[in-house]
């Protein structure tokens, strides 16, 4: 095995690595802000990589290059243009941030006395 073709292979298992990130944060994210955060994050960076493993491939000739250089840039430019667009939507739609207040611990972590947080 050649070392062009060495590196596609850890390329691609790099890439599908970060697919697996992106799906674990999708299962486990409270919200639709925090999963689309961390989704498109790592499915960019995912892409990226799996696209680069298969640039470096040894069989992939000049005109299948330029389709994957073309789709590459797509990708780069419209994934975070479309979870930018979601999350817009979801917020005029009037989806709220997920939080949890815990009043009292964070008055007991900085020492507050009586509700009164210290000078």
């Amino acid at each position: 095995m050649s070392a062009l073709g060495i590196v596609s292979i850890v390329l691609v298992f790099v890439g599908l690595f970060f697919l697996v990130v992106s799906t674990i944060a999708l299962l486990i994210m409270p919200d639709l802000y925090t999963r689309a955060h961390a989704v498109a994050k790592s499915e960019t960076l995912a892409l990226l990589m799996i696209f680069g493993g298969l640039f470096f491939h040894p069989d992939l000739d000049i005109h299948a290059a330029f389709r994957l250089v073309f789709v590459l840039v797509f990708s780069l430019i419209a994934n975070p243009a479309a979870v930018h667009a979601l999350v817009r939507a979801a917020r005029r739609s009037g989806a709220e941030p997920w939080t949890i207040v815990d009043q009292e611990g964070a008055d007991a972590e900085l020492g507050a006395v009586d509700g009164r947080r210290p000078s």
